[in-house]
């Protein structure tokens, strides 16, 4: 299976950040994090610090499966800023199979400043829809194109659900949620978190 990133700048929410990577490695999928600073370790919106896996500079980024991005302020702003990341994202986007998933500010932050979402239609934080550049839906999660995007940290699980849904399917991310005892437990109530 193919390797997944998530990219932490200064400033990340960390609910976000830390929900994508468990639930993602809960569901078996290769997931790494990414330092966009120069130092593996990266302190979060509410001054929790985490380790990344690895360095932006010092990582192959080929043929990724999922490009990540918890959102959090100024964390959002930071990913945005670092050029690199950019390109990848443009590069993602582009991509055959590559998908992008993006949470809270940084659907509009990010995505919509570098014009990813043009023509997708996708969900962000409130306040911060003028930036998407695309429909916005007020929803905690929207699947358009190769883009999943949530609007914010009381979502997190749900919206990681969703990422694990779309790679995997619809039993895979059923075994997760109910591993983790996220209601429903069949599929007939599933509307009500993933609708």
């Amino acid at each position: 299976m193919k390797e997944s990133y998530v990219f932490l700048a200064d400033g990340f929410e960390e609910i976000e950040a830390l929900s994508v990577i468990d639930i993602l490695r809960r569901a078996g999928m290769p997931v790494k994090t990414v330092s966009i600073t120069s130092a593996l370790q990266v302190k979060g919106a509410h001054g929790v610090t985490v380790t990344a896996d690895v360095l932006y500079d010092n990582t192959l980024f080929s043929d990724p499966a999922w490009l990540v991005l918890p959102g959090g302020m100024p964390g959002a702003t930071n990913l945005y800023e670092f050029a690199p990341l950019l390109g990848l994202l443009e590069q993602q986007a582009k991509s055959a199979e590559g998908r992008i998933a993006a949470i809270c500010a940084a659907p509009a932050v990010v995505l919509g400043q570098a014009g990813l979402l043009k023509g997708e239609k996708a969900t962000c934080y409130p306040g911060f829809e003028n930036l998407l550049g695309c429909e916005a839906v007020d929803a905690p999660v929207v699947v358009s194109g190769k883009f999943v995007t949530g609007n914010g940290p009381g979502n997190a699980a749900i919206w990681s659900l969703r990422i694990v849904e779309e790679a995997l399917g619809h039993e895979a991310m059923l075994k997760v949620a109910n591993g983790m005892l996220i209601y429903p437990r069949s599929e007939g109530d599933v509307d009500y978190f993933f609708g």
